[in-house]
């Protein structure tokens, strides 16, 4: 096999997709996370509070394929409501760094009519280089 499927421990599985493949040359491919906890049960039915469970999530895949936030390259946003990501820019930015500190990967935002949970509010995809020993 020329990749591993990476799944944080005490996870609920995965179904029909992966929260993490990880490559033979160490590029880690996070599939969209949203802002449910590892049972899958959103805890939060608001923006901010499901964008840090969702980057939470990213960090966990991460770090399960032994890298660590600043291996992030690419976050990939999608948001079903864009006014209200423009009017809590300050909680957003205060929410991210609190996450993921002050590193800033390449980033895309797009605005989508719906998310398959119906309860997703957003869902944010990454992308990361786990140096490989």
């Amino acid at each position: 096999m020329t990749h591993e499927i990476v799944q944080p421990e005490g996870w609920k599985p995965a179904k029909g997709y992966a929260n993490g493949v990880l490559s033979q040359s160490g590029t880690l491919y996070v599939g969209g996370q949203i802002g449910w906890t590892a049972d899958q049960v959103f805890e939060s039915h608001d923006f901010i509070g499901q964008m840090e469970q969702a980057l939470r999530n990213i960090v966990d895949v991460v770090e399960a394929a032994g890298g660590q936030v600043g291996d992030i390259t690419r976050l990939t946003w999608f948001v079903i409501d864009k006014a209200e990501y423009l009017a809590r820019q300050r909680e957003v930015g205060e929410v991210y760094r609190k996450v993921l500190g002050r590193h800033f990967p390449a980033m895309s935002m797009l605005i989508v009519a719906g998310l398959v949970e119906d309860e997703a509010l957003l869902e944010i995809e990454a992308t990361a280089e786990i140096a490989r020993g």
